[in-house]
């Protein structure tokens, strides 16, 4: 029964792909959908691409166990949703244009800042790539544990069957099959966390919800852990996939209204996680060994075997709706900030097709290593990937739309410095090192493409 609803929806994005690929003629439609997305479109869209597989495992995992913990996370990502759409989505959509038209986060910064752009492009290429890797594998983690369990197989082989299931349409129609698709998981992911919470504490299966243990629920987080929680807000400024519907939005003038469709859907799913969190921590007899099976197994006690699969089928919307936009991000990286910008400047358009199509594969298969060991945690991989795009882009990024003095040198000093810190602050632990490595890599982010600018402002004019 599970496997039949799978098949249908699979069979579904399939057919999304292939239209899509009617409407795809040029590199430029392949990245950006020749920026003719629809308010909606683009709201779902940001939505369903930013919350990836662990909407539906990672939080409500951290809800199961640590659900004050959960409940500031989802309000600093909230937050940031919000704020990013407001900060950010109005002036990158005009910017970007002015910016030579540029399709991607190295192409805007190269345009905008030209004394530099050659190490522009490669450093920031350089970081989308690696930490896309990690993120990307998220995803095929979270793929891996959902197909094993639903299919019976070995882990391995569920990856596979993941890198599969998202190349297939990815591959096929690009920026507009993924955005297309990305409308019905949003709307999928929507509806399950609306409908499991509310079944679970109707109907809930162990006969009756135990509130002995709601204690969970009232612990307070330290200090340093509700900073950490809230500072996830922060990475909304830098992450590629998310910026690039903010490009390819119609026009500014629908900015508004995505916005309150985005921020919206995004504060009705935090809801519906959290939910499904507390309802199988009172409602499953069993304590899970991994808090990140509590939608699975919630859902296989609480719905016929044929509506647990409908509503199993939404982690899969949710892991394939962030997976396939960071490969696509990563294609565009490879063939227009790579192929085109550093080696073979007259590339056509249909060779850069070709070489995105190739460049998703191959990222595809690297990120598949990496996601072979099942032990992987999807919120601890995507929270170091979001550290890095954060820390690395966001404070540049900003810094770029609304501070005229912030030059070339500022940019590369920005990226790199917000990415070494991340990398360096993982690796420390205790006291001050617990907090999130996003906040002190933000911040000396911030200060680094500050300070450089304004000591090296004679030397960009």
């Amino acid at each position: 029964m599970i496997g039949f609803s799978f098949a249908i929806y699979l069979v579904a994005v399939l057919a999304i792909g292939i239209a899509a690929h009617v409407r795809t003629r040029n590199f430029s439609d392949y990245v950006l959908g020749g920026r003719s997305l629809g308010p909606v479109t683009t709201a779902l869209s940001a939505g369903a691409s930013d919350m990836s597989g662990w909407l539906l495992l990672g939080l409500p995992g951290l809800a199961y166990v640590a659900t004050a913990e959960a409940g500031w996370l989802a309000l600093g990502l909230l937050s940031g949703t919000w704020l990013n759409w407001l900060l950010v989505a109005p002036r990158l959509r005009t910017r970007s244009v002015e910016a030579n038209d540029a399709m991607t986060i190295p192409a805007y910064f190269a345009a905008a800042f030209p004394q530099r752009e050659t190490a522009l492009r490669v450093i920031s290429a350089a970081a989308i790539l690696i930490f896309f890797v990690f993120y990307t594998s998220s995803g095929l983690v979270a793929a891996g544990k959902l197909f094993a369990t639903v299919f019976e197989i070995e882990y391995s082989v569920a990856v596979v069957a993941g890198i599969v299931a998202v190349l297939s349409y990815t591959m096929l129609g690009g920026f507009l099959a993924v955005c297309w698709t990305d409308v019905l998981q949003g709307l999928m992911m929507m509806l399950a966390l609306a409908i499991l919470p509310v079944m679970a504490f109707m109907n809930p299966p162990s006969g009756a919800v135990d509130f002995s243990g709601f204690e969970v629920i009232t612990d307070s987080p330290g200090v340093i852990t509700i900073i950490s929680s809230l500072s996830w807000g922060l990475g909304y400024f830098g992450q590629p996939h998310i910026l690039a519907r903010f490009k390819a939005i119609r026009s500014v003038d629908d900015v508004a209204f995505s916005r309150r469709v985005a921020v919206s859907w995004t504060a009705f799913c935090m809801m519906g996680a959290l939910g499904v969190g507390i309802a199988g921590r009172f409602g499953i007899d069993a304590v899970l060994a991994d808090p990140e099976r509590v939608f699975i197994e919630l859902t296989s006690l609480v719905f016929h075997p044929l509506l647990a699969g409908i509503v199993t089928a939404a982690i899969l919307a949710a892991i394939m709706s962030t997976a396939d936009s960071q490969l696509l991000v990563c294609s565009s990286v490879l063939a227009e900030d790579c192929y085109r910008a550093l080696w073979f400047r007259q590339a056509s358009p249909k060779v850069l097709l070709r070489v995105g199509r190739l460049a998703v594969a191959s990222v595809a298969i690297v990120a598949g290593y990496l996601a072979l060991n099942p032990d992987s945690s999807v919120l601890g991989l995507v929270s170091y990937a979001w550290a890095g795009f954060g820390a690395a882009f966001g404070p540049v990024i900003l810094l770029s739309l609304y501070w005229p003095r912030l030059n070339a040198n500022g940019v590369l000093a920005g990226i790199v410095t917000g990415a070494v810190v991340v990398v360096v602050w993982k690796q420390l632990d205790g006291r001050i090192f617990d907090i999130y490595e996003i906040v002190p890599a933000f911040a000396a982010s911030m200060f680094a493409a500050w300070l450089v600018s304004i000591l090296t402002d004679s030397d960009s004019k």
